[in-house]
């Protein structure tokens, strides 16, 4: 049997091209162009869900039929003919039902060079970073990232610094008064001599830091149980989660991918010898994960905006979830002993993490 795409010889009877890995049966060819050409972002027919029980060593391809065989520690694997993605879950290995990808637009090592080049010598004290700096890794890989969709709502309290501001203001007045009670009043023969009780040997201090004292009395303490208001902070998340515990260095903190730019993840749009890296963390993982980074995320934008605050409390609502191949220039290089790493997104051209460069 001779493979309709690539003319090479198969066995009779094979599923799958040995070569190209084109499906060679009418229905796993009409499966395979449903799935990968498809203008939606869900497949319209149903994987199987689950193909596998946990443990397993050798299974299927879902879609072309293609031997998978996964290592030891994956649980996210791309199958190698067709590009169809298997995760292991709580209930074994089970198809993926949304998988997608960003197209390759910097395939070429030259511009990535250019942008590597001004980043690391931006700034004074970086000048001739990189022409003194070893290249010791520059790699491109489709690198697999969950996406997980958070919706996250944190509650903050911070002082009201209007409403303190007026109880300073007031406590300010009273003392005025009490103040210029002790140094004018007293009259008649009997009365209260203030000259008695403020002497020059007073430090002016001891009287400003009783005044502040008073205040913060009055006025239910500086920031403690003093006035305050209460903001809301709602934020809607795609964050992604690499799923390669190897490279959780290069975890995303406060980066999107493009995503608007994303389509169905299809092996034959990627040029030749492009590494397709399998995954280590499963989605459970990435969920768990994803909401610890969010509510950084969301603590960074509350010190961001506010200085000072009180109390932050977030909860956080985790939605769908599905499995993005991202293409990322990875930069390696040693300068004087010490390491400096880079990665860049492919699609976009910006720079995602760096290490090594304050």
């Amino acid at each position: 049997m001779n493979c309709p795409q690539c003319g090479a010889q198969n066995p009779d009877g094979a599923a799958f091209c040995m070569k190209c890995g084109t499906p060679l049966t009418p229905n796993q060819a009409s499966q395979r162009q449903g799935s990968p050409q498809s203008s939606t972002m869900t497949s319209s027919t149903p994987k199987a869900p689950i193909i596998a029980p946990i443990g397993v060593t050798s299974l299927k391809c879902p879609n072309c039929g293609a031997p998978i065989s996964p290592k030891f520690g994956e649980m996210v694997i791309t199958c190698e003919y067709c590009g169809s993605a298997v995760t292991l879950g709580a209930d074994g290995w089970s198809s993926i039902q949304k998988q997608t990808m960003l197209p390759l637009r910097f395939p070429d090592k030259d511009p990535m060079m250019v942008k590597i080049h001004d980043l690391m010598d931006k700034g004074f004290l970086h000048r001739h970073l990189q022409e003194q700096s070893t290249l010791q890794e520059m790699t491109l890989s489709m690198v697999p990232y969950w996406i997980v969709s958070v919706s996250a709502r944190t509650q903050i309290t911070i002082p009201n610094m209007m409403q303190q501001t007026a109880q300073t203001a007031t406590t300010a007045a009273l003392m005025g008064v009490v103040l210029g009670g002790l140094a004018g009043g007293g009259g008649g023969g009997g009365g209260f001599r203030p000259r008695r009780v403020w002497t020059p040997s007073l430090p002016p201090l001891r009287l400003s830091l009783g005044t502040a004292r008073l205040g913060m009395f009055m006025g239910g303490g500086m920031y403690g149980g003093g006035a305050r208001k209460s903001e809301e902070m709602d934020n809607n998340y795609d964050f992604p989660v690499v799923a390669l515990k190897a490279l959780t260095e290069y975890q995303p903190k406060d980066y999107s991918f493009n995503l608007a730019d994303r389509t169905l993840f299809d092996v034959n749009k990627l040029p030749k010898g492009i590494p397709i890296l399998n995954g280590d963390v499963s989605e459970d993982d990435a969920k768990n994960q994803a909401k610890t980074l969010v509510d950084q995320a969301q603590s960074a934008k509350a010190h961001e905006k506010y200085h000072m605050i009180q109390q932050m409390q977030t909860n956080m609502d985790v939605g769908s979830t599905e499995l993005l191949h991202a293409p990322i220039w990875f930069a390696r290089y040693d300068h004087k002993g010490d390491r400096i790493a880079l990665a860049f997104d492919a699609n976009s051209g910006a720079l995602i993490t760096s290490i090594g460069l304050e």
